[in-house]
């Protein structure tokens, strides 16, 4: 039987169309949650939404782009006027989009990896933070990446590692009214090939030895050497929007096979 640790909790998962955000989802509706599936890939969040409502769970879909402040702001809005609280914001939303050095970088296109990685995290805590606040109850989770020790990825590492700086400065700033706010940095993920490609273009031969010195890197410095599990991620996640947490806030944990970032 699965525990029920999340009853008549109102759950915001973004980027949950598939990999480790829907992992989470999936997760929290099994154990009671009403889910908010958000992402920009709207079909592929309706399928999630079907998996969830097959299995007896409950939850809906919110279609945004959260690399803009208006769609973190009318995503909250939605879900507080649907159902009056929000008590779980998992904030998901980024990943690499290309593997190279870093003088290899285009102007733009370090641009476009910050836009990615570090602006939806940014805009949904700013955006969910009057609905918690107002209630003095909230658990927020951010997604970091042990790739802020990692080669090939500077932009996407900076991005993610200021994921965890506002982790630890914002969980300080709440703590006194009743919010948490802390950080789940996975490592390498084995995940199913992604609906939206995060990069349209084939990676070029070069790229591609790149991107195989970020696997061996990647599994070189995780003493159990292996990529982990979407649902091996979202048990972490869980374990910081669920009650038997309430006594950590502001923290990074790194769920990396024993890497750290």
């Amino acid at each position: 039987m699965t525990t029920q640790r999340f009853t008549d909790r109102v759950a915001v998962v973004t980027g949950a169309a598939q990999g480790i955000g829907k992992a989470v989802a999936l997760r929290l509706a099994a154990e009671g949650a009403e889910v908010v599936i958000a992402d920009r890939a709207e079909q592929a969040a309706l399928g999630v939404l079907k998996e969830i409502t097959d299995a007896g769970g409950r939850g809906r879909v919110a279609a945004v782009d959260l690399e803009r402040h208006e769609g973190a702001v009318s995503l909250f809005d939605e879900v507080a006027r649907a159902y009056g609280r929000i008590d779980i914001s998992v904030h998901n939303v980024g990943g690499t989009i290309w593997v190279k050095p870093f003088w290899e970088y285009r102007p733009e296109e370090i641009e476009a990896e910050i836009q990615r990685s570090l602006w939806p995290t940014l805009w949904c805590c700013h955006a969910v933070l009057p609905h918690m606040l107002a209630r003095k109850s909230g658990a927020i989770v951010n997604i970091g990446s042990v790739a802020t020790r990692g080669i090939y990825r500077v932009p996407y590492s900076a991005a993610k590692g200021g994921v965890s700086a506002i982790t630890t400065a914002l969980a300080m700033e709440v703590a006194e009214f009743g919010l948490r706010v802390n950080c789940v940095a996975p490592g390498g993920v084995d995940a199913p090939p992604r609906i939206t490609l995060r990069n349209p273009v084939p990676l070029s031969q070069q790229e591609n030895g790149w991107m195989g010195d970020i696997v061996t890197q990647s599994l070189r410095d995780a003493p159990q050497a292996r990529f982990g599990t979407p649902e091996e991620i979202a048990a972490a996640i869980c374990f910081f929007a669920a009650d038997e947490s309430s006594y950590i806030t502001g923290q990074t944990l790194y769920v990396a096979g024993g890497g750290i970032g």
